[in-house]
Formats: structure tokens, sequence, C-alpha cells
């Protein structure tokens, strides 16, 4: 089972990786397939590569790129990511063709934990944050745990994952801006009434400021842990550059910690809204 107070460093490679595929998802995401050293897929759910984007004509990144581990094969050699073209760094990863080589370093940071107790997980997520919780959810199905997903994006089109999350067995609950069923009033309509009817043993969220507002009041209402992967940007990725530092609320005293280091996973009542 993963655990919250292992303080053991994991081993972090840094390895050439060859591209298998990087496809349209839709009009935004993109599904990039990479084959890379089975002793770099010693990967916790949660946890990060970073990763160098290629040159492109007048787009030169001199920076890599976290990304969240979405699937990998340790068996086939193979670890997966979905990312959203946002800027010139990840526009010169969709540029990457089959057989391309990209420098990936990881894995990074600290990943989920789950208790022994813990049998209701719900997971709740917007966009390309279902990536993040992918292999939670796969380890989760794995240990016989009951999974729920709330979905969220803006439209129909925009939902990704349900499949994989299905192949899991997580009962999926997919809600959207362009019907108004993913507004806060609705989502705290549909977790207090299945926190009530079923019960909720943990919550697992990424990346929604409106999410994190909302399942804290929930989770210090009922009484409920849980456990948010911050997004955030870095430098570095090992923690030497304090570039992705971020306040948290720990007993009453605000501390700083580094996203990359001491995260991305953290305790989901001690996390700022930002």
């Amino acid at each position: 089972m993963l655990d919250k107070n292992s303080n053991q460093l994991d081993p972090v490679f840094e390895c050439i990786a060859t591209v298998i595929e990087n496809r349209i998802i839709n009009q935004e995401y993109r599904h990039l397939i990479l084959t890379a050293p089975q002793e770099a897929l010693d990967i916790k759910p949660g946890q990060f590569f970073h990763i160098q984007c290629p040159p492109m004509e007048g787009a030169i990144s001199y920076l890599r790129r976290p990304m969240s581990v979405y699937h990998f094969d340790k068996e086939a050699g193979q670890i997966e990511f979905l990312y959203k073209i946002h800027g010139k760094g990840t526009s010169a990863m969709s540029t990457l063709g089959n057989n391309n080589e990209v420098n990936i370093l990881g894995p990074l940071g600290k990943g989920f934990w789950l208790e022994e107790n813990w049998q209701s997980l719900m997971l709740i997520a917007r966009g390309v944050g279902l990536a993040t919780l992918a292999p939670l959810a796969r380890y989760a199905s794995e240990r016989g745990k009951k999974l729920t997903a709330i979905c969220s994006a803006r439209s129909p089109d925009l939902l990704m994952s349900l499949d994989l999350l299905r192949s899991y067995g997580a009962n999926i609950i997919p809600v959207t801006d362009a019907d108004g069923s993913s507004s806060v009033e609705n989502l705290e309509l549909i977790i207090n009434t299945f926190v009530v009817e079923q019960g909720v043993d943990a919550f697992f969220t990424c990346g929604s400021n409106r999410i994190l507002k909302l399942l804290q009041q929930i989770c210090k209402r009922e009484d409920i842990p849980g456990q948010i992967a911050l997004e955030q940007q870095m430098a570095c990725g090992l923690g030497m550059c304090f570039c992705c530092v971020r306040p948290f609320n720990v007993e009453g005293k605000i501390i700083h910690r580094r996203v990359c280091n001491e995260g991305p996973v953290f305790n989901l009542m001690e996390s700022q809204p930002w």
C-alpha cells in the first residue's frame, strides 16, 4: 500500500525515450506514448516526468516541462502522457513524430497514498487533471477499492479518459460547462448526496481551484481526508531552484513547500487556494 510517511528517496533517471505515438485526442489535447528503459518505470501514482522540449523553428524552449504520468507498462517498457498545447514548449512537443527521440527525467516527486481502511474513493478532476488521477485509479482498482470519478470539462467533446476509468471499474459521473452540470452548486449537490447515501472514505483531485475550495468545505464538515495533486511551473523539477514554492496552512501556520519535491501530491486541507 502506498505510504505517506515514507521518507525513502526514489531513484531518478535521465534517459532517452522513443516516440511510439503522438496523436490528437481533440482540438486541445494530445496523447504521447513513449518507450523507456524499465528502470525508469518504477512509478508511483501521482509522480511526474520532466520532459525536454524538442527544438522548433522560432520557438526554442530552454526549460523542461513537467508532465504527470497518465499510464505506464513496465513490462512493455512504455509510458504515456496527456498534455494540452499551451505555449511554445508544448507546441514543440506536438511536432514529435514516430521514432523521434526525447530526453525525459524521472520519476519525480511524491505521489498519492492510500490507507488500508479506505474502501470507497472519490476522484474529481477537470480536463487534463484526469491524467494525473488515472494511475491512482488503476492502483486502487487492483486492490479492490470502490471508485467513483467525477469528470469535468467545458464541453462533452473535451471529456477524456472515461473508457479508461471505466475499465478500472469506476462509476463515472460526467459534468460539463455546456449544460451547467459542472457548476460548483451542482458538484456540491452530487458529492453531498453521494456522501450521505453511499459514503466516501477519501477524496482525490487535481488542478481546479474551485474544486479544491469546495472539497475543503466538505472534508472539514464531514471529517473526510483528501489529497490534491498540484500543478505548478517548474524550472529544475528536483527542488534546487525553488521556482515552484507554494504556501500551505499546517496547524494554523503558513509554511512554504516545493511542489516538485515535497509534492506534487499534498494533504488537501493544508493546500492554500490560489
